[in-house]
């Protein structure tokens, strides 16, 4: 069954509107959608490493667009969209003493959660609700995920065929190794 999905992904990832799918789904990650776009990113990347960088940099415009409609959200209809975003998350009680330390620590949490498995959505939510400056937010998403998506997308260039070598011979182990961090990430947002 892993096999098999694998493949159809692949296949995906090659197909002419993949980067507009892999568009839609960084956008909607860094404010609503729960899975990551390095799901499709990775993929498409193996499948073509030629576009490394244009698949990187349509993840960063789409993500950082994305990151600013959360920003928006917690700045403007925080209570009617992010506060349930965030209680399914479980994280709608810790908003108001996370409020008052928030924007003392400036760009980093912005910062991290660009860069780590860290859902960014709570991350761009709070920055609009607590009103950490849009300037600092939009500069800071652009260096996050950039380094994230780049990141990747070079070592993928660089290292592709090995690494989609690994995979495929490993794919169970790096299908459970993959659900851990997921689950983990949930895990963070959920009880920290």
């Amino acid at each position: 069954m892993l096999r098999r999905l694998y493949d159809w992904t692949m296949a995906q990832a090659d197909r002419p509107r993949a980067l507009w799918v892999l568009a839609v789904i960084s956008f909607l990650e860094s404010s609503v959608f729960p899975i990551p776009p390095d799901v499709l990113m990775i993929p498409m990347i193996l499948a073509r490493p030629s576009r490394a960088w244009l698949i990187a940099g349509v993840a960063l415009a789409a993500s950082v667009m994305g990151g600013m409609l959360g920003y928006a959200i917690g700045a403007f209809a925080y209570e009617q969209i992010g506060q349930p975003i965030l209680q399914a998350m479980g994280k709608a009680d810790a908003m108001a003493e996370f409020n008052s330390r928030f924007n003392d620590f400036g760009f980093w949490p912005v910062l991290i959660a660009g860069m780590t498995p860290f859902p960014y959505k709570v991350i761009t939510i709070m920055s609009g609700w607590t009103g950490l400056p849009l300037a600092t937010f939009v500069v800071t998403s652009i260096i996050a995920r950039g380094l994230r998506f780049f990141i990747v997308a070079g070592l993928l260039w660089k290292f592709g065929t090995p690494i989609r070598d690994f995979i495929e011979r490993r794919l169970g182990l790096m299908f459970v190794l993959f659900l851990t961090m997921l689950l983990a990430g949930f895990y963070i947002v959920r009880f920290l």
